[in-house]
């Protein structure tokens, strides 16, 4: 089936809605069902599918993660799709998710990485509990990422887990981890009572999630035979934010170094 060449850019009727706005901001996290509607879900699963074939290849390494180092059928995660192709940059920086972020951060944003992320059926590893936050390197930490289902998720092939009302508690203590993809994970977590108070977030295709960059979050591995999970993540900071960009970016020369040594990519 064709695609369109243009990504939707019509703004959903949740954009509109207050609870939205109360929900993320006391919880720290919501759960938008249906934030796409069918045709731009099925455009959007035709780029995907696109830009894995044609746009994947030319990639620069320490932009693909791969469970299993260079089977990309255990590819689980595309690192800047808006920088390698123009149709996911029209829709970072024009579309509705933009949208909707200037209206959680209340007021305008910068547009800072689209990412495809996967866990592939048995092979998809856990997410280490973390804070987007850690790795932002920002201040103040004005930020939300947003998660996007393109296939039906649940408890069995690794659903975001968050811990309510973390946000309001600033950056925890974070340690190095040894997941792909995910250098940093939160210390000492969970305790007891923090995983009585998680919470499990199933998905279906088009479904939305958008947490601020404090809340705690992570996944379990997939444990399903046949089934991927495959999803679109999206990051935009407050326009008044502080960027390190100098500590940023010697952060990622020296993870690079130590994956390619490592041969992990």
């Amino acid at each position: 089936m064709a695609h369109s060449e243009q990504p939707d850019m019509s703004s959903p009727a949740h954009l509109s809605s207050k609870a939205v706005e109360r929900v993320f901001h006391q919880k720290g996290f919501v759960s938008i069902e249906n934030f796409l509607s069918d045709k731009m879900l099925e455009d959007m699963q035709c780029q995907v599918r696109r830009f894995i074939n044609q746009i994947l290849p030319s990639l620069p390494a320490e932009h693909v993660f791969c469970e299993t180092h260079d089977d990309r059928s255990t590819l689980k995660q595309i690192q800047h799709l808006e920088q390698h192709d123009p149709w996911f940059g029209r829709l970072m920086e024009q579309g509705p998710f933009r949208q909707l972020a200037e209206r959680l951060l209340h007021g305008p944003v910068q547009a800072r990485n689209m990412q495809y992320f996967n866990k592939p059926p048995e092979v998809g590893l856990a997410t280490p509990p973390h804070q987007d936050g850690y790795y932002f390197m920002i201040k103040p930490c004005e930020a939300v990422t947003m998660w996007l289902a393109l296939d039906h998720v649940d408890e069995e092939n690794g659903c975001v887990r968050y811990l309510p009302f973390s946000h309001q508690g600033g950056l925890r203590q974070h340690g190095r981890t040894t997941t792909l993809g995910f250098s940093q994970g939160i210390t000492g977590y969970p305790s007891s009572e923090e995983r009585e108070r998680e919470l499990a977030i199933c998905a279906k295709p088009g479904d939305l999630l958008a947490h601020h960059a404090l809340t705690i979050h992570r996944a379990e591995r997939n444990r399903s035979p046949h089934r991927q999970r495959r999803a679109l993540g999206l990051i935009f900071y407050a326009q008044t934010v502080d960027v390190d960009e100098v500590a940023h970016r010697a952060y990622q020369v020296k993870l690079k170094d130590e994956l390619v040594r490592s041969r992990r990519i």
